[in-house]
């Protein structure tokens, strides 16, 4: 180290009188510092980064608001608009329908037996003088299961002398228990996420129904079959339709890690298990000819589509922008100026969505909206902190970010994709997936049917019902959907 330049602010006079023994030592403190720095650099990277993870939420990132923590801020109170809680002044009554006369059990009359005034008898005096006052009363009733005995008798042939034994007829169900059973513990784990055991438990609580766990188990199974031709009608549906709105989620098969999609287009919600998260997996479950448009968030397996028939979802923008400005303190100022500008790229869809503006004004009005986010995109792209690469993609697929704007049909959200995973989200926080390929065909037809049929006004356990008996009796399964 004698002709470099001298350590820690040491004069090159000094450093030139130092002794080499010396000066190897300090060489090897410099060396070790200039180690530590760069290890505290990187502690200090991935500090922040453990922290920013911490603090995400589903305010500020892609997370669900079912896994933030206690600890998580509350969601934006939205502005009070003087109104009193509850109904207002003026509001229409919602009441409990007055019932038909031919769904009334039972009747009973009440007479007054005393005049509190005078206290005259009364109990003979059933005149009525104004109109009677009726209350109605709904009550469950004691719900016992129908059982029927089939006996199978077997005769002795005449003729060969042969022991001849009577056949189930078509109709039956093939175990001992019926359609409705098996549609409703179909409904109660797939559509309310009751376990196996509490299905068990609550059809013997409230029916008193004997049922082993392994025979819910086979009813679900059988469901699952008599479902799969329903399913390929949703899927055929989902794959012809304008406009769909695509999300995934984490699922578990037996422990290992597998994805639940779903697929959501005005008539029809389809889920699917699948092995992989990429665009080949879309490709699959939508078809490679599909062409309509798909909104999505900016995953990379779905940034593969055309970006005129692709729509990016502005919510999960926004969060992501919160995201920054929460992280950075150097970004806070940009990255609310980018949610500022979402939030008039909002104003104005609602405007045309409640009817004040058409989608020529609608266009027309969003180009200086659009004129100022690329300028902030851009400024974003060529920063040299967070953000340059989120910017940069964006402006990528700029197109992607207008779709809605263009193309009649699209929303600016992927809220529907979201609300419809959000029923399978909390089934698997309790169940943590399937055990096998069968019971994923089972998650995904019930989510798919449960879905659709809300879409579509159906009475699901009335659905289940038919599809399971139209199963065992070798009949076609019922339509789910309005023939075109």
């Amino acid at each position: 180290m004698d002709d470099a330049q001298p350590p820690f602010d040491i004069t090159p006079e000094d450093w030139a009188t130092t002794p080499h023994s010396v000066q190897s030592v300090v060489a090897a403190l410099v060396a070790v510092t200039a180690s530590y720095q760069q290890q505290l650099g990187q502690l200090q990277a991935q500090l922040a980064d453990l922290q920013a993870r911490l603090n995400q939420n589903s305010l500020n990132s892609s997370k669900p608001p079912s896994s933030d923590p206690p600890s998580a801020p509350p969601r934006p109170v939205k502005t009070p608009r003087g109104r009193v809680r509850g109904a207002q002044a003026g509001h229409e009554r919602h009441e409990r329908p007055i019932p038909e006369p031919d769904t009334i059990d039972e009747q009973r009359d009440y007479y007054p037996d005393t005049c509190p005034c005078c206290h005259d008898d009364l109990s003979s005096n059933h005149t009525d003088v104004c109109l009677q006052q009726t209350q109605y009363v709904w009550e469950l009733p004691v719900v016992a299961p129908i059982i029927t005995a089939h006996h199978y008798h077997t005769v002795c042939c005449r003729g060969c002398g042969a022991l001849v034994t009577a056949q189930r007829p078509d109709d039956l169900p093939p175990g001992a228990f019926g359609p409705r059973v098996a549609a409703t513990v179909a409904l109660l784990h797939g559509r309310y996420r009751i376990s196996h055991r509490e299905v068990r438990d609550l059809l013997d609580a409230l029916y008193g129904l004997p049922i082993s766990l392994g025979a819910v188990a086979n009813l679900q199974g059988a469901v699952s079959v008599a479902l799969a031709p329903v399913f390929d009608e949703v899927q055929t549906a989902v794959a012809a339709a304008p406009a769909l709105n695509v999300d995934e989620t984490g699922w578990k098969q037996a422990g290992k890690s597998h994805w639940l999609w779903t697929v959501v287009s005005a008539v029809a919600t389809l889920f699917c298990v699948t092995k992989t998260r990429s665009g080949k997996t879309l490709r699959a479950i939508i078809g490679d000819a599909y062409g309509g448009s798909i909104t999505s968030d900016r995953g990379s397996w779905y940034l593969w589509l055309d970006d005129a028939r692709h729509q990016l979802c502005w919510a999960h923008l926004i969060r992501n922008f919160r995201g920054l400005a929460e992280r950075y303190a150097g970004l806070a100022e940009w990255a609310d100026d980018v949610v500022a500008v979402s939030g008039l790229v909002f104003r104005l869809w609602h405007s045309y969505r409640g009817g004040t503006m058409t989608r020529a004004e609608l266009q027309a009005a969003m180009e200086p909206v659009q004129a100022i986010l690329h300028a902030l995109l851009q400024q974003g792209s060529q920063r040299a902190d967070a953000g340059t690469g989120m910017c940069r993609e964006l402006l990528a697929h700029w197109d992607a970010l207008w779709t809605f704007v263009r193309v009649s049909g699209v929303e600016p959200t992927n809220n529907a994709a979201e609300q419809a995973l959000r029923p399978a989200v909390l089934w698997r926080k309790g169940c943590f997936g399937a055990n096998s390929d069968g019971g994923n065909r089972f998650v995904e037809r019930i989510l798919t049917v449960s879905a659709t049929c809300r879409q579509q006004q159906r009475h699901l356990l009335t659905f289940l019902t038919d599809a399971v008996e139209a199963s065992w009796q070798g009949r076609l399964a019922p339509r789910l959907l309005s023939s075109p």
